[in-house]
């Protein structure tokens, strides 16, 4: 898709907030209240990132035209949409539930009428939900719940399109009023809807004088104001405006929005010229339908009538009627594309592209995200003693000092880690932050500094809790005094949403931080083992990754998080006894500990499956032998001063990774200054691909290399830390890490199956860190050089 930024002028936070506040403040009352509204993560991307967006109707997919017509039909308008540069938003409702953008599944539910769904106008919403019916939407309901998401296009024509005043309508004593609602709702939607006049079968002259009373202005798009009948393009009757082009017809629009008024534009767009012929036959037949309806009495049932004027003229004209309307909606959702993309240049909310969107000639959306790294997003609010009074914030005061806002959150800082990784390296490839963000000031700040990084805003899934916010106290050496951070945002993440996406777009890697709920954890894990997603991926890596902890002992940590991914390893240790539940963990050696114990304390340790694991790894002592002569290797060879690694059986970190093998296949710990060390499993399987098979233990270089019973391989390998002259920041050393490992591994699928590859990986992960410890900010902006 093609997107022109409106102005490279920066607006402040305090303008971007009001205005964002009064595009969704009808939205945020209606998410408040928990209304059953879904807004399909393409379209919310859309709206949050000022990119046009196009309304389309679903009234024509359910009672418009047969099935699989009206299947073809709903598909082609959304490719016509993008191909303009718009999104389609194409709106409907299903189970009871309001779905602004629908999935192709959605689409062919309603396509196929196997739930009977309803006709949906602005008096059937509240029954249709609230006894959880199928629905497509009129024209009045789609402009209810397009300018409720503050979509301002919406393109319809064809059997369900706009309404008007029944022929006859002001003679009440000889035949039933029939006033469409749809025109009462221009009046109260801000929405620019682009038709091709209204139904033929209609009285034209007296709709248009009752849009007149109503004050919604109506205009003909083309060089005639004539207004067009639909499969003709000649009513006989004028319009009072007439614009030539899609930006004319925008600026309409954007006026009434700067004056803020709150009726929408009818836009009448006549029928192409090459099915004006068709169009004259196919008028005769509604003549005649008409005529006979009066005749036969038909004409006095009131909302029966249109059905069977429909379904009359289709008769009469044998079908031709059918490709007639199929022109007019095509017609009109090109138009309706336009105008939308006119309307973005004119729009007040600058818009940051994606590096790696597509252009409007691909005709198809994002890309599928490669990665998805699901938690918390938050502001981090830092305050920095100077160095000659950072004693006094012990002393219940104040000290001077600086105080810096910037964007963090484990999930948060990870995806900028891998986005700046891959984005240098591999543009191709997409990951996804998945994260819930209230609809506040801290939010909006997250959503725009995350979609000027260039990173996706689709995963932003808004809420009605407060934005998760981290404030912190340093002394004057960056380290931690004290904080405060609000957090619970992230544990209201539902684990259909996060399912959802992964069904979507279907990643290679699914990374999870410490702060989701257990249950959500545990529920998106599973949904992942039972898939199994790596079979799917032709063998690429398995998808899932608990990704908790940071980077030093040093840096912040809340221990009791790394153990939320173990009722998950709990609940799947019966479906693949033999294979690791998890593909990837990254601990510093705190976590590990909190692991291990409390693993011991749900008596995991003493399931069949770890058993059975254990007994098959066959560590005896030869095992024992190789770590003791590593335990007397300096941690760096460059610095004696740093010790040797015999912490790594005095602190039982060995000892303790092993046996959480079971459960997590490549355990990535973070010894802080002294260094990685990486325990592993390389499984029977991948053992006949990787050059692990042939390798022994060679603790000259750090590396131990033992094999089981089942001929799996274990490789334990201890990578020593990179030199760092001066440390600015802590916060955000090991998510950099992370993140960095993250990329390398979508790069490099068999990363952890080559020594060579996996040494590589371990490099520019600790040079991630290394880089965001000599910097300010969370994520150095350096990674992108890596």
């Amino acid at each position: 898709m093609s997107v022109v930024p409106r102005t490279s002028r920066k607006l402040s936070l305090r303008t971007l907030a009001s205005r964002t506040a009064r595009t969704f403040s009808l939205l945020s009352t209606a998410l408040e209240r928990d209304a059953p509204i879904d807004i399909h993560p393409e379209v919310q991307h859309g709206l949050a990132t000022n990119r046009p967006v196009v309304a389309l109707e679903t009234a024509v997919v359910t009672h418009g035209f047969p099935y699989p017509d009206n299947l073809k039909l709903a598909m082609s308008l959304e490719t016509i949409i993008r191909s303009t540069g718009s999104i389609p938003a194409t709106i409907g409702v299903i189970g009871g539930r309001i779905k602004i953008g629908l999935e192709k599944q959605d689409i062919e539910r309603l396509a196929s009428k196997d739930t009977n769904p309803a006709k949906i106008s602005r008096r059937d919403i509240g029954p249709a939900i609230a006894l959880k019916a199928d629905g497509g939407t009129t024209c009045s309901a789609t402009l209810i719940f397009a300018a409720l998401a503050g979509i301002k296009v919406f393109a319809t024509g064809g059997n369900a399109r706009l309404g008007g005043v029944h022929r006859g309508g002001e003679n009440c004593k000889t035949i039933a009023m029939d006033v469409s609602a749809d025109l009462n709702e221009l009046t109260r939607c801000p929405v620019g809807l682009v038709s091709s006049g209204v139904k033929s079968i209609l009285d034209i002259g007296r709709t248009l004088e009752y849009l007149e009373t109503l004050g919604v202005p109506v205009l003909t798009y083309g060089t005639s104001r004539e207004f067009p009948a639909f499969f003709s393009r000649h009513s006989g009757f004028n319009a009072p405006w007439n614009v030539t082009d899609p930006m004319t017809a925008a600026k309409i629009l954007h006026t009434q929005w700067q004056l803020g008024m709150n009726n929408g534009a009818l836009i009448a767009v006549p029928i192409p010229v090459e099915f004006e012929a068709a169009g004259i036959l196919n008028q005769k037949a509604v003549d005649q339908a008409v005529n006979e309806s009066e005749a036969n009495g038909v004409s006095k049932r009131g909302k029966e009538v249109t059905p069977w004027l429909l379904a009359r003229i289709g008769e009469l004209t044998q079908g031709a009627s059918l490709a007639s309307n199929v022109a007019l909606l095509e017609n009109t959702a090109l138009v309706g594309g336009r105008i939308a993309v006119e309307y973005q240049k004119l729009a007040t909310i600058p818009y940051f592209p994606h590096p790696a969107i597509p252009t409007a000639a691909t005709k198809i959306s994002l890309p599928p995200a490669n990665l998805i790294i699901i938690g918390s997003a938050a502001v981090d609010i830092t305050a920095q003693a100077q160095e000659d009074t950072s004693k006094s914030l012990a002393m219940h005061s104040t000290a001077p000092g600086s105080v810096t806002l910037s964007l963090g959150g484990v999930a948060r800082n990870i995806a900028e880690a891998s986005h700046r990784v891959m984005s240098s390296h591999s543009p191709h490839l997409s990951s996804m932050l998945l994260s819930p963000i209230g609809d506040d000031a801290f939010g909006r700040l997250l959503a725009e500094e995350t979609a000027q990084l260039g990173m996706r805003v689709d995963g932003l899934i808004r809420s009605d809790k407060r934005t998760a916010v981290c404030n912190m106290v340093l002394d004057s050496h960056g380290g931690l005094l004290s904080g405060v951070a609000d957090m619970n945002i992230t544990t209201t993440v539902e684990d259909y949403t996060v399912i959802s996406h992964v069904q979507m777009h279907q990643p290679r890697l699914v990374a999870l931080d410490g702060n989701l709920s257990s249950d959500t954890i545990k529920n998106v894990v599973e949904h992942c083992i039972q898939n199994d997603i790596k079979d799917q991926l032709k063998n690429a890596i398995n998808m899932i990754s608990i990704l908790v902890g940071q980077a030093s002992n040093n840096e912040p940590t809340s221990v009791v998080k790394s153990t939320a991914i173990l009722p998950a390893i709990a609940a799947s240790l019966d479906i693949r006894p033999s294979q690791a539940p998890i593909a990837f963990s990254s601990p510093n050696m705190l976590e590990l500990a909190q692991l291990f114990s409390s693993a011991e304390t749900l008596n995991l340790t003493s399931h069949p499956a770890w058993w059975h694991v254990i007994d098959n790894l066959a560590l005896g002592s030869a095992f024992r032998a190789d770590l003791e002569q590593l335990a007397r290797k300096n941690v760096s060879d460059g610095d004696p001063s740093k010790g040797n690694l015999s912490f790594l059986l005095e602190q039982g970190v060995v000892q303790m990774a092993v046996k959480l093998l079971p459960f997590f296949q490549h355990l990535v710990i973070k010894c802080g200054e002294q260094g990685v060390l990486v325990v592993m499993r390389v499984s029977e399987p991948e053992v006949l691909v990787s050059p692990w098979a042939v390798k022994h233990s060679q603790t000259s270089q750090r590396t131990i290399i033992a094999r089981g019973k089942s001929n799996e391989v274990i490789v334990l390998q201890h990578f020593p830390p990179h030199p760092i002259e001066e440390v600015l920041n802590v916060t955000g050393a090991g998510d950099s890490f992370v993140g960095a490992l993250l990329a390398n591994i979508l790069q490099h699928p068999d990363a952890f199956h080559d020594p060579k590859k996996l040494s590589d990986a371990m490099f520019a992960a600790q040079n991630a860190a290394i880089l965001t410890l000599q910097s300010r900010r969370a994520v150095s902006p350096l990674l992108s050089n890596i």
